[in-house]
């Protein structure tokens, strides 16, 4: 086990309005998904708005209420990997096009972070860019395309350094 925890993030545009009759089916699935990350074996961490409430209500971008932020902390890629599609999330992630516009970015980066660390909403969206613009790399990669946790002291300060 390394210093390192991987953490990922993905970034949608949501069809309608989250109180809408369209997105009822995703809002009323969100403590249960939830609750089932929590739960998860290499769960570390989630973001969440100041009262505690899942990252819906977070404003990523403040001209568009329908782009939504999800990003997390894990152990290792094989415990999001084991989450994302071998629990009840992969039934929730199969009705995406239901709920969330299709993107023809990438929308989706995972990056190694000090332990301990929780990145920001600027951190997250930085990986994003960083894979829309340069393509999977070790700062930020995919699923499809894993980097190994760094296992140097000065590798670091570099991992946790963005936002």
């Amino acid at each position: 086990m390394t210093g390192f925890h991987l953490a990922q993030v993905n970034v949608g545009r949501i069809v309608a309005p989250l109180d809408s009759p369209e997105l009822a089916g995703f809002v009323d699935r969100l403590p249960e998904i939830n609750e089932l990350a929590e739960r998860s074996p290499g769960f570390v961490w989630r973001m969440v708005d100041d009262e505690g409430n899942d990252a819906t209500s977070l404003r990523p971008a403040e001209d568009d209420d329908l782009f939504l932020i999800n990003c997390s902390v894990w152990e290792s890629v094989e415990t999001l990997r084991a989450f994302t599609y071998e629990t009840g999330h992969l039934r929730v992630l199969s009705r995406r096009r239901e709920w969330f516009r299709r993107m023809v970015e990438p929308h989706q980066a995972l990056w190694w972070v000090p332990a301990g660390h929780r990145p920001s909403i600027a951190e997250a969206l930085e990986r994003v860019s960083l894979v829309r613009e340069h393509g999977p790399g070790p700062d930020a990669f995919t699923f499809r395309t894993p980097h190994p946790a760094p296992d140097g002291a000065g590798e670091a300060a570099d991992a946790g350094r963005a936002g």
